[in-house]
This record gives C-alpha cells, structure tokens and sequence, in this order.
C-alpha cells in the first residue's frame, strides 16, 4: 500500500466527528509543511507490538542520540487518541515553549512539552493551532 492510501485508509477508520476534525488538521498541517516529507507510523515496534496510536508525521529532522547514533523522525504528529486528537511538536527542546508561547489563546486544549491535545476542533483556536505546526515545520537547524 502507498503512502497516500495508508494515510487515506487510517483517516477513513477514524469515527465521526473525530475524522472530519482530523482530516481538517491534516489539511492545515500539510498546507503549513508545504510538502517536504509526509509519513505514516502504524504504531507498531520492530516486533510489531502496538506501542503507540498511528500517526501522520510532516517534515522531518534528525534525532542525535547520546550514543552518537542518529535517526529521522518527523516534525509534527496527528493522531487520533481515545479522547481526542494529539498534535505532537517534536524536537523543541524548551520544554515550557508551548505553553508559554500558546497555551492562554489555544483554548481548551492540554499542552505538554511536546503535544497539543484536545477534544474537538471545535473547542480550539484553529490559528494558534496552526500557528504551532507552523513554527516546527519552519524552524531551522533542528
């Protein structure tokens, strides 16, 4: 199965109205990624054991680890959870930068180092979400 279709088919499987919120982040963070590099994590480990929800990734960078090892991941994540929907904001390492830059005018929305969590679009300010995906996938050096 292609990329497209992988990400088709897991929007697909997302119930209403989780899936039309969903397809409509996908569409702001692929606009704000301007096409560099789209991805699709099933969730799955080497062994193939479920670790985490499946995630669209946009953008790309490169995680140095201790070790000297490096690997690419992407920038921003989507994913459906059991309460909502996650947008992770990977790689920033001012763990206090989201919340401090969105958290008073993203509205109900939880906020962690590196995720924007909440349970409908509706209950967010969709700018200041955009305004996050954008500022991960434009910065450079990282």
């Amino acid at each position: 199965m292609n990329l497209q279709a992988g990400i088709d088919e897991y929007l697909s499987s997302i119930p209403e109205p989780k899936r039309s919120d969903m397809q409509i982040v996908h569409e702001i963070a692929q606009r704000a990624d301007g096409g560099t590099r789209l991805w699709l994590f099933d969730g799955k480990d080497a062994t193939d054991k479920t670790v985490s929800n499946p995630t669209i990734g946009y953008g790309s960078y490169t995680i140095k680890y201790a070790n000297g090892t490096t690997r690419e991941f992407f920038r921003v994540g989507l994913s459906a959870n059991s309460t909502g929907i996650s947008v992770h904001i990977m790689g920033i390492k001012d763990k206090t930068y989201l919340q401090e830059t969105y958290g008073k005018e993203i509205g109900k929305a939880t906020l962690t180092g590196y995720c924007i969590k909440f349970k409908k679009l509706k209950d967010i300010n969709i700018d200041v979400l955009e305004a996050a995906i954008r500022y991960r996938l434009e910065m450079q050096g990282e």
